[in-house]
């Protein structure tokens, strides 16, 4: 668990800085072959920073988060639940389905709505691990649209943050702005309203 809160608490720039000098050239070198390569030579550039390695290093970023949560919620439940469902015949993978995991829904749910918000919002990492550049990957390039490069909202809002004078690019950064914000004010709803039916059979979280 002390393993689990450091990589937690790790700044979102050593992970950009792992995927863009680890995970980004072993895309680019092993994973990429030349003819996926050349096959999209004329459209975009494929050198490793992608999709895929924002996807994978943003899973490793965000996981300890719902696993430090989530933990936290099982070991807040009273030990008499436990006890009680033991003393009544359930074995022990019995007692943490029906009994911790049931409980602990709430939490469960809260631990997603954080961690997709944290994702949603991340900046920096992605920046770094993406590709960043202004392009869209492609469902119609097949398989080859995960080694694509892509640029999400937030990261766009720290790259423009330059040219925020300029008319265009001003109204463009306040539209991206709001957009973020609604859709984490959405994820929070979602989020709230996914817990109400499971406060009654679990903890309030």
């Amino acid at each position: 668990m002390p393993a689990i809160r450091l990589l937690a608490a790790v700044p979102s720039v050593i992970y950009g800085l792992i995927g863009i000098l680890v995970l980004a050239p072993f895309v680019g070198r092993h994973l990429i072959t030349e003819q996926r390569r050349h096959s999209l030579a004329y459209v975009v550039q494929l050198d490793g920073t992608s999709l895929l390695v924002a996807a994978a290093v943003l899973t490793v970023m965000i996981t300890p988060i719902m696993i430090a949560i989530v933990v936290d919620a099982l070991r807040a439940i009273p030990t008499a639940w436990t006890e009680g469902a033991a003393a009544l015949g359930a074995n022990r993978w019995e007692v943490a389905w029906t009994v911790s995991v049931r409980a602990a829904r709430p939490a469960i749910v809260a631990a997603a709505v954080l961690a997709c918000a944290r994702a949603l919002g991340e900046a920096v990492m992605i920046s770094m691990v993406s590709g960043s550049r202004a392009f869209a990957p492609n469902l119609l390039d097949g398989v080859s649209f995960i080694f694509e490069p892509v640029r999400s909202l937030a990261a766009t809002l720290v790259e423009s943050a330059d040219a925020i004078n300029a008319p265009a690019v001003k109204s463009s950064i306040y539209a991206f702005a709001l957009l973020l914000l609604l859709s984490s004010l959405a994820l929070s709803i979602g989020g709230y309203i996914a817990k109400l039916p499971l406060r009654r059979q679990g903890m309030r979280v």
